[in-house]
Protein backbone atom coordinates (compact mmCIF):
# COMPACT_ATOMS: atom_id res chain seq x y z
CA UNK A 1 0.00 0.00 0.00
CA UNK A 2 2.49 2.28 1.05
CA UNK A 3 4.47 1.76 -2.44
CA UNK A 4 0.91 2.34 -4.47
CA UNK A 5 1.16 6.12 -2.50
CA UNK A 6 4.70 6.79 -2.90
CA UNK A 7 4.24 5.60 -6.99
CA UNK A 8 0.78 7.88 -6.72
CA UNK A 9 2.53 11.16 -5.01
CA UNK A 10 5.45 10.65 -7.24
CA UNK A 11 3.16 10.53 -10.43
CA UNK A 12 1.42 13.36 -9.31
CA UNK A 13 4.53 15.37 -8.60
CA UNK A 14 5.64 14.62 -12.32
CA UNK A 15 2.57 15.60 -13.89
CA UNK A 16 2.63 19.27 -11.57
CA UNK A 17 5.95 19.82 -13.07
CA UNK A 18 5.21 19.02 -16.76
CA UNK A 19 2.32 20.38 -16.72
CA UNK A 20 3.34 24.26 -15.46
CA UNK A 21 6.53 24.40 -17.95
CA UNK A 22 5.61 26.18 -21.31
CA UNK A 23 6.26 25.37 -24.82
CA UNK A 24 5.96 29.12 -26.16
CA UNK A 25 9.21 30.77 -27.35
CA UNK A 26 10.22 33.59 -25.16
CA UNK A 27 11.32 36.53 -26.47
CA UNK A 28 10.40 39.08 -29.17
CA UNK A 29 8.35 38.36 -31.54
CA UNK A 30 7.11 39.54 -35.25
CA UNK A 31 4.32 41.25 -36.03
CA UNK A 32 1.38 39.50 -37.33
CA UNK A 33 -0.05 40.01 -40.61
CA UNK A 34 -3.91 41.32 -40.49
CA UNK A 35 -6.02 39.00 -42.49
CA UNK A 36 -7.83 41.41 -44.02
CA UNK A 37 -6.30 44.32 -46.24
CA UNK A 38 -5.67 47.93 -44.56
CA UNK A 39 -7.59 49.39 -46.97
CA UNK A 40 -7.07 52.67 -44.94
CA UNK A 41 -3.40 52.24 -46.08
CA UNK A 42 -4.46 51.91 -49.69
CA UNK A 43 -7.64 53.50 -51.03
CA UNK A 44 -8.48 57.64 -51.15
CA UNK A 45 -11.78 56.88 -49.61
CA UNK A 46 -13.06 54.55 -46.85
CA UNK A 47 -16.33 53.45 -45.36
CA UNK A 48 -16.19 52.89 -42.05
CA UNK A 49 -19.43 50.96 -41.05
CA UNK A 50 -21.66 48.22 -43.37
CA UNK A 51 -24.48 50.83 -43.00
CA UNK A 52 -22.25 53.12 -44.63
CA UNK A 53 -20.84 50.54 -47.27
CA UNK A 54 -24.85 50.02 -48.37
CA UNK A 55 -25.87 53.78 -48.34
CA UNK A 56 -23.11 56.11 -49.37
CA UNK A 57 -20.88 55.81 -52.46
CA UNK A 58 -17.92 58.08 -53.51
CA UNK A 59 -18.03 59.05 -57.39
CA UNK A 60 -15.10 60.98 -57.13
CA UNK A 61 -12.32 62.96 -55.78
CA UNK A 62 -10.16 66.24 -56.81
CA UNK A 63 -7.31 67.10 -55.97
CA UNK A 64 -5.55 70.92 -55.75
CA UNK A 65 -2.20 71.81 -55.32
CA UNK A 66 -2.65 74.96 -53.72
CA UNK A 67 0.04 78.02 -54.47
CA UNK A 68 1.40 77.80 -50.52
CA UNK A 69 1.94 74.12 -51.49
CA UNK A 70 -1.04 72.82 -49.09
CA UNK A 71 -3.02 70.11 -50.89
CA UNK A 72 -7.13 70.54 -51.43
CA UNK A 73 -9.05 67.42 -51.73
CA UNK A 74 -12.90 67.55 -52.46
CA UNK A 75 -14.72 64.42 -52.44
CA UNK A 76 -18.28 63.77 -54.64
CA UNK A 77 -20.21 61.45 -51.79
CA UNK A 78 -23.67 60.41 -52.53
CA UNK A 79 -26.74 58.72 -50.97
CA UNK A 80 -27.64 55.81 -52.66
CA UNK A 81 -31.09 55.51 -50.56
CA UNK A 82 -34.78 57.23 -50.91
CA UNK A 83 -33.98 58.24 -47.55
CA UNK A 84 -32.41 61.09 -45.54
CA UNK A 85 -29.22 60.09 -43.88
CA UNK A 86 -26.45 61.53 -41.81
CA UNK A 87 -22.75 60.47 -41.66
CA UNK A 88 -19.49 61.77 -40.61
CA UNK A 89 -16.65 62.70 -42.60
CA UNK A 90 -12.80 63.58 -42.09
CA UNK A 91 -9.48 63.37 -43.94
CA UNK A 92 -6.45 62.00 -42.87
CA UNK A 93 -3.20 63.42 -44.78
CA UNK A 94 -0.40 61.85 -45.44
CA UNK A 95 3.28 62.34 -46.81
CA UNK A 96 5.16 60.70 -49.70
CA UNK A 97 5.21 57.77 -47.84
CA UNK A 98 1.86 56.87 -46.89
CA UNK A 99 2.15 58.03 -43.28
CA UNK A 100 0.09 60.23 -41.70
CA UNK A 101 1.90 64.21 -41.46
CA UNK A 102 -0.33 64.31 -38.28
CA UNK A 103 -2.77 66.35 -40.02
CA UNK A 104 -6.27 64.89 -39.23
CA UNK A 105 -9.23 67.14 -39.87
CA UNK A 106 -12.08 66.54 -37.18
CA UNK A 107 -15.23 64.26 -37.88
CA UNK A 108 -17.40 66.67 -39.82
CA UNK A 109 -21.64 66.03 -39.83
CA UNK A 110 -23.09 65.68 -43.85
CA UNK A 111 -26.57 65.50 -44.06
CA UNK A 112 -27.13 63.50 -47.30
CA UNK A 113 -31.43 63.80 -48.55
CA UNK A 114 -32.73 61.35 -50.59
CA UNK A 115 -30.33 60.22 -54.13
CA UNK A 116 -28.65 63.46 -53.22
CA UNK A 117 -24.79 63.94 -54.03
CA UNK A 118 -22.62 66.17 -51.80
CA UNK A 119 -18.97 67.50 -51.75
CA UNK A 120 -16.58 67.57 -49.05
CA UNK A 121 -13.67 69.94 -48.88
CA UNK A 122 -10.73 68.89 -47.00
CA UNK A 123 -7.66 71.41 -47.21
CA UNK A 124 -4.28 70.28 -45.03
CA UNK A 125 -2.67 72.33 -42.83
CA UNK A 126 0.87 72.28 -44.16
CA UNK A 127 2.73 71.20 -47.47
CA UNK A 128 3.74 68.11 -45.99
CA UNK A 129 0.20 66.82 -47.73
CA UNK A 130 0.73 64.24 -51.21
CA UNK A 131 -1.77 61.82 -50.28
CA UNK A 132 -4.51 61.24 -48.56
CA UNK A 133 -7.80 59.26 -46.84
CA UNK A 134 -11.07 60.29 -46.50
CA UNK A 135 -13.27 58.36 -43.84
CA UNK A 136 -16.56 57.83 -43.55
CA UNK A 137 -19.07 56.54 -40.91
CA UNK A 138 -22.36 56.90 -39.38
CA UNK A 139 -23.57 59.55 -37.55
CA UNK A 140 -23.24 59.10 -33.50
Amino acid sequence: MKNHIALLTASLAAVLVTGCSSTHDKGPYLPQTPKTPAYENKEPVVLLDPGVQYSVTCSGQQELILPDGRLQVVAHLRNRENRRIEVQVNCVFKGQNGFSTGDETPFQTLILTENSQEDVTFTSMNDQAKNYTIRVRQAR
